[in-house]
């Protein structure tokens, strides 16, 4: 296990390629804590900040902004329009594209969906998505799928991933999904592991995954930053957040 101090602050290197800060967060549409919740996303300093349960109801605008301001941040895409996942950026960012997509309603079951897009951040150039798959094992393997096409689909040269899986890394939804992807912990483990439930984690379900290109400098559940303790991890969300550091080459 990494230091905390050990992952690299957001940066521009002399080749062109940028150091980039990504954050995956289920939130619970902001039923916790929100203070402690702001907190953390602060004190994790996300250039890109992937969320899963954001506000998408009643309002939801009002909310997104609301956090937005509150990390200095700017909501990207999003929310309603996917279902939950959403996207946040540092002024760093420059949008090139966005797109929300729902993927198909099994009856009964919650409506999924992803929230993606394509930035510029210096001279790389980046596809992202947001996710949250299903809590059933069938629908979960086939949006599995549908999230490796659509991650495809952007026609970015390096596409980062980020979301709650609903599944640790054995299964086999998280299988086929770093068959095609790289499970930034698994390539360098920093922080701790366990993301859920956050007052006693013991299960790895939410990971970032990157393409081939992209260099994972460090990737794991950031405890022990200065400026976050232990309660306000606990008291923010039901998971754990993943911080991810990675080198993303120029275009």
């Amino acid at each position: 296990m990494g230091l905390l101090t050990d992952l690299p602050a957001s940066r521009t290197e002399p080749d062109g390629s940028v150091v980039v800060r990504v954050l995956g967060y289920n939130i619970r549409s902001l039923r916790d804590d929100r203070a402690a919740l702001v907190r953390v996303i602060r004190a994790c300093a996300p250039d890109l900040l992937l969320l899963q349960e954001a506000p998408r109801f009643f309002r939801w605008r009002k909310a997104a902004a609301w956090l937005a301001r509150e990390t200095d941040l700017v909501y990207v895409t999003g929310g309603a329009p996917a279902a939950g996942p959403m996207i946040l950026s540092s002024l760093r960012a420059l949008v090139e594209r966005s797109e929300d997509v729902l993927l198909p309603l099994t009856p009964g079951l919650h409506r999924r969906g992803l929230a993606m897009a394509v930035l510029r951040i210096g001279g790389a150039r980046l596809g992202v998505l947001s996710c949250h798959l299903s809590l059933a094992s069938d629908e979960r393997y086939r949006q599995s799928g549908a999230l490796l096409d659509q991650a495809q689909a952007l026609g970015a040269p390096h596409t980062v991933v980020a979301g709650d899986l609903n599944e640790p890394p054995g299964g086999r939804s998280f299988r086929r999904l770093s068959g095609r992807l790289r499970d930034a912990h698994a390539v360098r483990p920093w922080g701790l592991e366990h993301t859920s439930p956050a007052d006693r984690p013991h299960q790895r379900i939410d990971a970032v995954l990157t393409t081939d290109g992209v260099e994972v400098l460090g990737c794991g559940v950031p405890v022990g930053l200065p400026a976050v303790s232990d309660a306000d991890l606990r008291a923010a969300s039901d998971h754990l957040p993943v911080l991810a550091a990675l080198r993303i080459p120029a275009a």
